[in-house]
């Protein structure tokens, strides 16, 4: 698998064997601050508890369809909160469309269509209206009262993509396309793949396993919904689901922090950053701006580093994942990245400052 570098070739996938299983390797020289590639995922889902707590998103980009300052308002549990340069959000609610069939949101008409091709004309309520006894409702109900926030995978990729998969016109090339995920169910370290595969949650897999089964069972792929095939799943979800964020106040913060401001004004705005992200932690805990998660063939490749040459980020506000070199790298070097949140990169230098001594006391 390869992805552009200008009008070459840039990076591949190779098996490298031992614990790792493969990575990602630079075919060219990419200089720091760089774009490697981007990548679209296969499938994305918003985290089902980021949805129950009024968390607006676009059912298929990931994209805000709140404003920052409500999004503020809701974290702060400030109703009252006016934010200072309305001109940073990029928030567009007059472009906003609902399903008419199950009135899930879209940022765009574009987006609406998208899904509709690809996996929402199989997972529509078809007008059921949030019937608690539909067994989606159910599914989703299920997953929340096993995994508590904060999510690191979603049920609701399994059934986008075993949707997508119904929907294909060519079902098999549908599943190679998911093929290539790892889907062990043990780390190198022997170790489960996920919480849920343990044994203390057997038999809430199980219940997982059969309302998922009651939806949306396919022939073609009948031995995913085998317990051992649906455990594989799970695995997948786990090991492969990348954090998307999509945060609108980390989009204002960061243009916030573009603005041309004299040295006082600018003070002044960091100063109000940081106290509403006080605010926030106040209120809601530390504001991760992983919103969901998504499967990315390129990105799942990359293999962990506390000393990375790259990070995945999300320039665009939606699920667009933009691989950036934050360092120098040369042909034949593999690509390894490692985590700090796109929203607490965003926040102001002070803050920021406070958050990278905090990761750098984890590691």
């Amino acid at each position: 698998m390869e992805a552009s570098c200008g009008d070459t070739h840039g990076v591949e996938v190779r098996e490298i064997g031992g614990s790792k299983g493969k990575g990602l390797f630079a075919l060219c020289k990419f200089s720091a601050g760089e774009t490697i590639f981007e990548e679209r995922p296969l499938v994305c889902s918003q985290f089902l508890w980021n949805q129950a707590y009024g968390y607006l998103a676009c059912d298929y980009c990931m994209r805000p369809l709140e404003t920052a300052e409500e999004n503020a308002q809701r974290l702060s549990s400030n109703r009252q909160l006016v934010l200072p340069y309305p001109q940073c959000c990029n928030t567009k609610k007059e472009n906003h469309v609902n399903c008419s069939q199950c009135e899930v949101s879209y940022c765009s008409v574009a987006c609406q269509s998208l899904a509709w091709e690809q996996y929402h004309r199989v997972l529509c309520f078809g007008g059921s209206g949030g019937d608690s006894n539909h067994p989606l409702e159910q599914l989703q109900v299920a997953w929340r009262n096993v995994h508590y926030p904060p999510e690191t995978a979603s049920i609701m990729l399994i059934a986008r993509m075993i949707a997508t998969v119904k929907q294909a016109k060519d079902k098999e090339g549908a599943i190679h396309l998911f093929s290539q995920f790892c889907h062990s169910t043990v780390n190198e370290e022997e170790q489960i793949a996920h919480k849920l595969l343990g044994e203390r949650f057997q038999v809430q897999l199980e219940q997982l396993r059969e309302l998922l089964s009651k939806a949306l069972f396919e022939e073609c792929i009948y031995h995913w919904f085998t317990p051992e095939g649906f455990r594989s799943l799970i695995a997948l979800v786990g090991t492969n689901g990348q954090g998307v964020g999509t945060s609108p106040l980390s989009v204002w913060t960061k243009n916030c922090d573009a603005l041309d401001l004299p040295t006082e004004e600018k003070q002044h705005l960091n100063e109000f950053i940081d106290h509403l992200y006080e605010e926030v932690d106040k209120e809601t805990g530390a504001f991760l701006n992983n919103e969901g998660s998504g499967l990315y063939p390129l990105q799942s490749s990359c293999n962990h580093s506390c000393v990375p040459n790259a990070e995945a980020t999300f320039p665009y506000s939606n699920f667009v994942l933009v691989m950036e070199a934050v360092k120098d790298i040369e042909p034949g070097e593999e690509i390894v990245v490692c985590y700090l949140d796109d929203c607490n990169r965003h926040r102001s230098r002070h803050s920021r400052i406070k958050m990278l001594r905090y990761v750098k006391a984890i590691f």
